[in-house]
């Protein structure tokens, strides 16, 4: 009972979440202490009994108070029973032998105990060799069976009787004929194992679900299956990749490599297909909104049958002069985010994701830099058309944000001279059919999002009949809409390819 409790507990999984934290501070501890005793005893350093109880005594506080925030953290499951068990016990262990170590090398309680200076090396002998077994274990935990020893290089392999390494995956090869490439085989297993499996495979297995299997994702986890054929949208894999970042349940979780774009594209289209395990491109149907990414897992960006319009955005290649310091200072002090997209790059990206006030008065200090400004995100501000006028003077603009603002159809139509602009966000906006159409025709143009506009449906099925090259988004879910808005990115890895150029 008191187990279920505390594996709903919203305090347990806080306080567990701390366990990465804690773990180093009986390392540190366990180490410091070893050292010392080590140097006392040489006589190469002068230093008392009692500085290293001392030291003993946090190294067992700082154990017990880890051990017991690994325990927290492991209600959350998704971890192989027999490696956390290890990693538990030898944990324990860990604090045990700190505590008998710390109490009978204390003036305390050391003379109380007979024979307890006996005691003292083979205690704190076990506490630090326990914790580095448990720092292994852990380790193999949280990034996969065998992760401290994976890259061992030879003769120290062989000496050890390991066996010989494997090649981890860490990108994605490219594909030299894709129209003949197996879809599950040579795209979806690659995107899963470089971006999914560190997570779900064999030793670790969060929320209790493995993606190194195709019968271990029909199978799923605690949420159920990982994919429903046939429905991208409405799959569990798909939602988790379409989640904010900073949401909890977002897959991959925050600070990990993510899916692109072109990668999520790629795995919905294979479930509306059915899912199939041995059916190749040419056996299934593909979109024109598709063969870009298809494109792109080519050698060349082409390959036979399938479409090769670029996904490199042309703006990346532009060369601009750097932008002043004194008109990028007058952005900050308007409380916008100013930020390179690389740094061997002068484009911009402005945010003014903390400035909810940022209006038509202040729009004018875009201006000084009509040049540099690529990436500009005004959502949820107080522009309306009048700041349209303006932004349309921003020629190398390529990506703009005006969701949840007050922007009409009027206010796009200052926008169609900007022949890099290929991303547009007009959600929760007054954006009607008219305004959708306008845009539409727009050469560089590749997706825009109308989701909650007076966008209709009809509209939006008309216009992608007219423009195939065009991505509309006006159906997706309140949650695939929020990541879109974050990422706002069909030209995915763009700051890679700002790099190459």
């Amino acid at each position: 009972m008191h187990f279920t409790l505390l594996l709903a507990s919203d305090w347990a999984i806080f306080i567990g979440r701390f366990h990465p934290l804690l773990v180093h501070l009986p390392i540190g501890f366990l180490l410091i202490a070893a050292l010392l005793e080590i140097g006392r005893r040489t006589g190469k350093i002068g230093v008392s009994e009692s500085t290293v109880s001392f030291i003993l005594f946090w190294s067992a506080v700082s154990a017990t108070f880890a051990c017991i925030a690994g325990y927290l953290l492991s209600l959350g499951g998704g971890y192989d029973e027999d490696l956390l068990g290890d990693h538990l016990w030898q944990g324990i262990g860990v604090a045990v032998f700190a505590w008998v170590a710390w109490i009978v090398k204390s003036e305390r309680f050391g003379d109380k105990i007979p024979f307890g200076p006996l005691f003292y090396l083979p205690a704190f002998s076990i506490a630090t060799i326990l914790m580095m077994t448990a720092g292994h274990d852990g380790g193999s935990l949280t990034h996969g069976e065998g992760y401290l020893t994976q890259n061992t290089p030879e003769p120290f392999r062989t000496i050890a009787g390991m066996p010989p390494k494997t090649e981890q995956i860490t990108e994605i090869k490219p594909i030299a004929n894709v129209e003949q490439a197996v879809v599950y085989k040579d795209i979806v297993q690659p995107i899963l194992e470089v971006k999914c499996t560190q997570c779900h495979n064999a030793s670790k297995q969060k929320g209790d679900l493995r993606l190194d299997q195709l019968a271990l994702m029909l199978k799923g986890g605690k949420g159920g299956p990982a994919f429903v054929a046939g429905k991208g949208m409405e799959s569990d894999l798909i939602k988790r990749c379409l989640l904010p970042e900073e949401d909890d349940d977002h897959m991959p979780p925050k600070g990990k490599p993510q899916l692109s774009t072109d990668q999520i594209a790629l795995l919905t289209w294979w479930i509306d297909q059915g899912a199939p395990a041995d059916k190749k491109v040419s056996e299934l149907k593909v979109t024109d909104q598709l063969k870009p990414a298809l494109a792109s897992l080519s050698k060349g960006g082409t390959s036979s049958g399938v479409a090769a319009k670029s996904t490199v955005s042309p703006v990346l290649s532009v060369k601009v002069s750097p932008a002043n310091e004194k008109d990028i200072e007058a952005l900050k002090n308007a409380g916008l985010i100013v930020n390179n997209l690389s740094q061997d790059q002068n484009l911009l990206e402005v945010s003014a994701v903390n400035a909810a006030n940022f209006g038509d008065e202040q729009v004018k200090l875009l201006a000084p830099l009509s040049e540099q400004i690529a990436w500009l995100k005004l959502g949820g501000t107080k522009v309306t058309d009048a700041s349209l006028k303006e932004i349309g003077k921003l020629k190398n603009l390529n990506k703009l944000h005006l969701e949840h603002t007050a922007v009409t159809d009027a206010g796009l139509a200052s926008l169609k001279n900007l022949k890099y602009l290929e991303y547009v966000n007009v959600v929760d906006t007054k954006i009607t059919d008219a305004g959708l159409k306008d845009i539409a025709s727009m050469k560089g143009l590749r997706s825009v999002y109308v989701w909650k506009s007076a966008v209709t449906d009809s509209a939006v099925s008309q216009v992608s009949r007219q423009f195939p090259g065009l991505m509309i988004i006006n159906g997706f879910n309140e949650a695939t809409v929020a990541q879109f808005l974050k990422a706002g990115d069909t030209t995915a890895s763009a700051r890679e390819e700002i790099k190459k150029n």
